[in-house]
Parts: C-alpha cells; sequence; structure tokens
C-alpha cells in the first residue's frame, strides 16, 4: 500500500518546532525516450551536479539534467526504473519567487543537486502550459488540465511516483503518487524528503516520522 503525503514548509516546521510565522511560504527496449537520452547522457557524462540553472524561454528556470522526453508518463517512469532511478514531476510557473528559490538555492547546493541527479530523473511541466501530457492510463491532457487532474495548485509541487507503472492506470489519479511537496521546503528538508521517497520510508510512517528519526 503507498501513502500519500503533502509536504510543506509549515510541517517542516512544527517537526522542528519553528513557529509558523517564521515560515517561508538500461536495459530493456530501446523507446523514443532513449533516443533523446542518447545524446544528452553523451554530453551530461562529464558534467558536474552543480551546472548551473537556466532561464528558458518559457520564462522557467531548468537544471541541465532534468528529463528531456515526450512526455508519456508511463515510460518515463518505466525508463526511470531502468536506470535504478526513481521518477518524479516538478511543477512550476513563470515567476514563482519559490521555483527560483528551489533552483537557485537548494538545487545550487552540491549535496542535495548530486544526490537528486544520482537517484531521480525529473521532469518539468508548466502548471499553466499547453503542451500534451500522456497519463498513465493513456489520456492525453494539456498540462493545464493534467495538473487539475491531480490536484496541482501550488508552484512549486514535486509529485514522487512508486517504482513501477504497473497497476497505475487503474488508480484513481489521487492514488497514484507515494509523496508529494506542496510548496517551497527549506534545502535541508527538501534533500530529506528526495531519501524519504529514495529509501521508501513511506512504506514504514509519515515524512513527519522520517524527519524525526533522523534527528530532525
Amino acid at each position: 500500500m503507498t501513502i500519500y503525503i503533502a509536504a510543506t514548509a509549515e510541517e517542516c516546521d512544527a517537526v522542528r518546532g519553528v513557529p509558523a510565522a517564521w515560515s517561508r511560504y538500461g536495459e530493456g527496449m530501446t523507446t523514443r525516450r532513449d533516443l533523446i537520452l542518447g545524446g544528452g547522457a553523451a554530453l551530461m557524462a562529464g558534467t558536474s551536479a552543480r551546472a548551473e540553472a537556466v532561464l528558458s524561454e518559457d520564462g522557467l528556470y531548468r537544471e541541465p539534467w532534468f528529463v528531456e522526453s515526450f512526455l508519456e508518463i508511463g515510460d518515463d517512469l518505466e525508463q526511470a526504473a531502468r536506470r535504478g532511478k526513481r521518477f518524479a514531476v516538478m511543477w512550476e510557473l513563470r515567476g514563482c519567487p519559490y521555483c527560483r528559490e528551489t533552483h537557485l538555492v537548494n538545487l545550487a547546493r552540491p549535496d542535495i543537486a548530486a544526490f537528486v541527479q544520482d537517484n531521480f530523473d525529473i521532469l518539468q511541466l508548466n502548471i499553466v502550459g499547453s503542451r500534451k501530457v500522456t497519463d498513465f492510463d493513456g489520456s492525453e491532457l494539456g498540462e493545464k488540465q493534467f495538473a487539475a487532474r491531480y490536484g496541482v495548485r501550488f508552484t512549486p509541487t514535486i509529485q514522487f511516483f512508486p517504482t513501477s507503472a504497473a497497476g497505475l492506470s487503474g488508480r484513481e489519479a489521487a492514488k497514484r503518487e507515494v509523496a508529494r511537496i506542496a510548496g517551497y521546503l527549506r534545502p535541508d528538508d527538501f534533500l530529506a524528503m528526495f531519501r524519504y521517497v529514495r529509501e521508501e520510508a513511506y512504506h514504514k510512517g509519515s515524512f513527519r516520522d522520517f524527519l524525526k528519526s533522523a534527528g530532525g
């Protein structure tokens, strides 16, 4: 059984005893995505995890190691699994100050960037975008409609999915994730959430429990 969790800065502050007023809001068959990743992998082979985020034409900051995708979510998840990684979707918006902070503060920290890059494939989507995304059940929606289906209302939001896409098409959207970051998390808590998912600690308890056990 998977556990749906929404972690916010306020929740982590509660665990740490910080007043809310202080909180700042492989293997297998080759696929089309393999063809995209093939060239990119060669270019990234010698690239440091500290490569800087760039501001793209759509106004979103983007890490050079983010997934290049045909926006077929099930395929992206399975490709991540073949590479020994977990799959996550990161929702952002032009002009979002905490999206910017996530890139220029959290992901600019070498230990965070290295851990996330080594252990996760991240697909960046625009919460008001119009690109077509194919869901696990084969339905095709624009980014904005896809966000609405999953109840994504804030940026940044990061959705974490299971280790396999098996069975996800038969679940309602709200039950397809194992964890979620809804809003901005300070760097240490941000890293802790990625560790929580990577270690599959959601099978044992909540993110709050994980922070407490880690001495947070």
